[in-house]
């Protein structure tokens, strides 16, 4: 990947948006570029930290597993998102497992360089601040999910976000792409594959949803939503 590339995907970051395109293009040039495969780890959680990564391309997927193996998906970062930056900040270790997700590219930075980038530009230090306010707003959302919504919920759940992300508006009738097996998607709620297909099942059946392949259309987006709305 060339080095405008790169500081075009930087750009895209939150942790580094609205710098200059030079200094974009410097920290370019520190970071190591690396390329992972579908399912290769990247980092185990509890090892000591190096640094952060930015994903540069794909999709990559950081999570924790139980004593009985099920895993539960902290969050997904694809091109611009960063990995790990909690580690770097506190010096302690990875908190997470995460996994390429798709054929994927990632820049690593080691945590001397982003510490001294942030001296530099007090933007980005600004900038790091917000998303790590982010992140947690989301781990305290997934905390309060987990516990007081069950997978039919949580699933409605994911499927209004993705519609909102990969469409303008959540309509009857919109469609989108949602290229996880039911194993993955089980990952992200934080339950097993068979009980994700049984939820799916039954939103098909009362003809929510309409599933082809890999592609998902939603024939009843209100009642969609009035599925995330009941507690336990």
């Amino acid at each position: 990947m060339s080095l405008e590339q790169r500081a075009a995907i930087l750009s895209q970051s939150a942790l580094f948006k609205n710098l200059p395109a030079a200094a974009l293009r410097a920290l370019a040039r520190q970071g190591v570029e690396r390329g992972l495969e579908a399912g290769q780890i990247l980092f185990q959680a509890q090892e000591p930290a190096q640094g952060l990564y930015v994903v540069m391309s794909g999709s990559v997927r950081a999570f924790r597993v139980n004593a009985d193996g099920r895993e539960q998906t902290m969050h997904v970062e694809q091109p611009g998102g960063t990995l790990a930056e909690v580690a770097v900040f506190d010096g302690g270790v990875y908190p997470s497992l995460t996994m390429a997700e798709e054929n994927s590219t990632v820049l690593f930075f080691s945590s001397a360089v982003v510490r001294q980038f942030l001296l530099e530009h007090p933007q980005a230090a600004l900038n790091a601040l917000a998303l790590l306010a982010k992140k947690l707003r989301a781990v305290a959302a997934l905390a309060e999910q987990l516990a007081l919504k069950d997978v039919a919920q949580r699933l409605a759940l994911l499927l209004l976000e993705e519609a909102q992300r990969k469409a303008a508006s959540v309509t009857d009738g919109v469609s989108f792409s949602l290229p996880l097996s039911h194993g993955q998607i089980a990952a992200r709620l934080g339950s097993v594959r068979e009980v994700v297909t049984r939820s799916l099942q039954k939103l098909v059946q009362q003809k929510i949803i309409a599933i082809h392949g890999h592609r998902i259309s939603i024939l009843n987006a209100t009642a969609l939503r009035a599925l995330t709305e009941n507690s336990r």
